[in-house]
């Protein structure tokens, strides 16, 4: 044992050192078991001659040698290989039945690589693979590894999409946008919030679907724990009358939606910060549901009248702006509009302010809503931004290109959705 371990485990008598020598003596007895066994079977040679995917015919060329990263540590393995002689591509079938195909981490690698890189950067997740699974990989493999898994989780959720029954008789959808820092080459020709009008970032649209049924200290509907669900990408959520298919981001929402059961709640709630693409959105999907503004975005638009009518008298401020969200709260949205009215003037914000309350009267009448038992705040679509796409994509020093941010808000999305077990074992059988 102290032979397997080294002499200097023995010697300082280390606990953590005779842990981890141990654990690696272990992994790589493992490891070269799990080779001599995939390398003593040669059922992988077909024959002379195998179809190839191109329809021509493929020619047995011998064994040939390649190391593989597994949980175990390194594999190097011998599988037969077939040259087609009509498209000159050659291919390994033990590799196909592995899922060893176009890579050379094993499935169970590329499990722990897509868990770390959901959670964290791909730095971090290099150093958390070499420190607790003992796994060799540099950030720039983690990334790409990262990405092609991503993009793989992202193709399989629009293909499989199985309806389940609503979860709760009441059902919530919300919906945002939120920017994500992009390279330069990926906001050519679009405009943006710079000085010049140029833009740094590009945006994600979000979808989230949950529950409320259970009820907070003051009585009132708050999320139930494990009900939440999202998917997000960078897409539009623009329909042209010539579109036959709705938006992109429309047809994100529908399969999220489909999947959740949501069309089958006996009540369908949707919530958003006011943004008219959203009310349009659900004007197409979800004639009958019940649109609501989120409370906090609408007193934060009060707030903001306030201090630019009012600017320079902090008492003032909060006065006018505690009456206005009173009024708001209690349904008097009569008093609110008189009290922005009379007050606008030349203020600009104010006029806004009312402008916006108008135009989403019906969606603000929160005291009858919280009668009826509904929530009337977002905060569950604010913190899917912030835990989605803020912790993970809008970091120091991270500049994305789009189709990387997709895969990896995809891969984020599948994992904190509680989705990644089913995807991994419909991977499996793909296989």
């Amino acid at each position: 044992m102290e032979a397997l371990l080294g002499k200097g485990a023995t010697e300082a008598l280390d606990l953590e050192a005779w842990e981890t020598a141990a654990r690696r003596c272990a992994l790589g007895v493992a490891a070269r078991a799990l080779e001599e066994k995939l390398n003593a079977d040669t059922s992988d040679h077909r024959g002379p001659w195998l179809a190839c995917e191109c329809g021509g015919s493929a020619r047995y060329a011998g064994r040939r040698r390649k190391r593989f990263t597994s949980v175990l540590g390194p594999l190097e393995l011998e599988r037969a290989y077939y040259h087609c002689v009509a498209c000159g591509s050659g291919f390994y079938p033990r590799d196909r039945e592995l899922g060893l195909e176009g890579g050379s981490l094993t499935p169970g690698a590329v499990r722990m690589v897509g868990t770390a890189a959901a959670r964290v950067s791909f730095a971090e997740s290099s150093e958390l693979l070499a420190e607790l699974g003992g796994l060799r990989i540099d950030p720039k493999r983690v990334e790409r590894e990262a990405e092609a898994l991503g993009r793989e989780i992202g193709e399989d959720e629009c293909l499989r999409v199985e309806g389940e029954l609503p979860s709760a008789p009441t059902m919530y959808l919300g919906m945002d946008g939120t920017g994500v820092p992009v390279r330069r080459e990926e906001t050519e020709g679009r405009g943006g919030k710079q000085p010049d009008g140029s833009a740094k970032t590009r945006e994600v649209k979000l979808v989230t679907l949950w529950t409320a049924e259970s009820l907070d200290k003051e009585g009132r509907a708050k999320r139930d724990r494990g009900s939440v669900s999202y998917s997000a990408a960078i897409e539009s959520a623009h329909t042209r009358d010539t579109d036959p298919e709705g938006s992109a981001f429309g047809r994100r929402v529908g399969r999220e939606a489909e999947r959740r059961g949501f069309g089958g709640a006996k009540r369908q709630v949707v919530l958003g910060d006011g943004a008219a693409w959203i009310w349009n959105l659900t004007g197409e999907q979800f004639p009958e549901a019940i649109q609501i503004v989120d409370l906090y975005h609408a007193q934060e638009k009060i707030w903001d009248a306030s201090k630019a009518l009012h600017a320079g008298d902090p008492p003032r401020i909060q006065q006018w702006a505690e009456a206005g969200c009173a009024a708001l709260a209690e349904g008097r949205l009569a008093d609110l509009l008189d009290i922005l009215r009379s007050g606008a003037g030349e203020c600009e914000p104010v006029r806004q302010c009312a402008d916006y309350v108008e135009r989403n009267r019906e969606r603000m009448q929160y005291a009858d809503f919280r009668a009826q038992g509904l929530t009337v705040g977002s905060g569950v679509i604010e913190a899917g931004c912030k835990t989605i796409i803020g912790t993970r994509l809008k970091r120091a020093g991270m500049h994305w290109t789009v189709a990387g941010a997709n895969a990896i808000i995809a891969l984020r999305c599948c994992y904190l959705s509680g989705r990644f077990e089913d995807f991994w074992e419909r991977r499996s059988l793909r296989v």
